[in-house]
């Protein structure tokens, strides 16, 4: 197929309208219907991007062959019914952040639409964005050298979730990021997690989580819902240069230090550092709304019948370490094993979407 495809954007409440609006003015695709349990609030949504058809029947969408493929912008509870749903009708799905609520229900998804042949896309939209890409096309060229560490912050003064705690809510970001940068993806040994419930809220809202890298690096990522500063920053080290992205920073999102420590050797005893200050740089980035490549790459992946650059599997990845962090920080920050099912579904085998 080289024409428009026809989507229908399933919840519409927090990111649902972002979603209509870009497949609205979308070259790919044709915004066929807005659907929500609250059909008022379907409506407004449509009326925002210039109308669509809305509903608060999702059969109703499913069973309209002229639907192509759904986006589901629902709580992650409902995200493996409703993806299920879509993808036994035969429809091509985009599901948001998280992918679902448990490792089990993830695999079962991502088989499910191996299975169909469709494609089953993760909204990983940070991934989408010039600076992430940049920094993907650096890290994959060499341009660090060998990773030492990462150190992500995401802190801000924000709302506690009702169903979620600070690590489900905000981590999914940075750890989306990561399995889309690093080479070879997320690391799938242990994950090591703190969380703090300091206003008895009944759930985590500040949160530190701990992986190893290959190479016996490391990588951090610092969450928390109660700082009055905001901070969304990510710090990559390598053995040549390293890279900070400051989302914050529309001026300068990225720079690269070549400064870093050199390790020689004078014998096999004693082990000689350097420190190395080189220039620092910004790399030119465009700026354009992260969510159009999105939007963009779930057609190209359904027209080329292969998997979207953060696919189901992708989405199961983050999914995994969350879950392990959920349990390392009931434990007290006892390191847990990431779930086999990353693994097993990452099998050459199972790999790829049929044509």
């Amino acid at each position: 197929m080289t024409g428009r495809y026809n989507a229908a954007v399933i919840g519409a409440g927090y990111w649902g309208p972002n979603l209509a609006r870009n497949f609205r003015t979308s070259d790919d695709w044709n915004l066929a219907a807005v659907c929500d349990l609250d059909r008022e609030r379907a409506r407004r949504v449509a009326e925002s991007v210039g109308g669509a058809p809305v509903t608060t029947d999702i059969d109703e969408i499913l069973s309209d062959p002229l639907i192509d493929a759904v986006a589901i912008a629902t709580p992650a509870r409902t995200h493996h019914a409703l993806v299920c749903r879509a993808l036994d009708a035969g429809k091509h799905v985009m599901v948001e952040k998280p992918l679902a609520d448990s490792d089990a229900a993830g695999a079962d998804m991502v088989a499910r639409a191996r299975e169909r042949g469709l494609v089953l896309m993760t909204d990983h939209t940070y991934c989408y964005t010039p600076a992430v890409l940049r920094v993907r096309d650096m890290i994959a060229e060499g341009a660090l050298g060998d990773i030492l560490y990462v150190d992500s912050t995401r802190i801000n003064l924000g709302l506690v979730q009702p169903d979620v705690d600070v690590l489900w809510d905000l981590a999914p970001h940075d750890l989306s990021i990561l399995d889309f940068v690093l080479p070879g993806g997320l690391p799938t040994t242990d994950v090591t997690a703190r969380g703090a419930d300091p206003l008895g809220t009944g759930r985590a809202c500040i949160g530190y989580l701990s992986m190893q890298l290959p190479g016996g690096g490391i990588a951090h990522i610092h969450v928390n819902w109660l700082s009055p500063t905001k901070i969304r920053r990510l710090v990559i080290g390598g053995t040549r240069r390293t890279l900070v992205w400051d989302d914050l920073n529309p001026q300068q999102r990225l720079s690269v230090f070549d400064r870093g420590v050199d390790i020689g050797a004078d014998d096999a005893q004693t082990a000689r550092v350097s420190y190395r200050l080189g220039d620092t740089w910004s790399p030119a980035l465009p700026e354009r709304e992260a969510l159009g490549g999105v939007v963009t790459e779930f057609a190209a992946a359904i027209r080329e019948g292969r998997d979207a650059r953060t696919d189901g599997s992708a989405g199961l990845r983050v999914l995994s370490i969350l879950t392990a962090a959920s349990e390392s920080a009931q434990r007290s920050g006892v390191p847990v094993p990431v779930g086999r099912v990353v693994a097993d579904l990452d099998e050459p085998a199972a790999a790829g979407v049929p044509a």
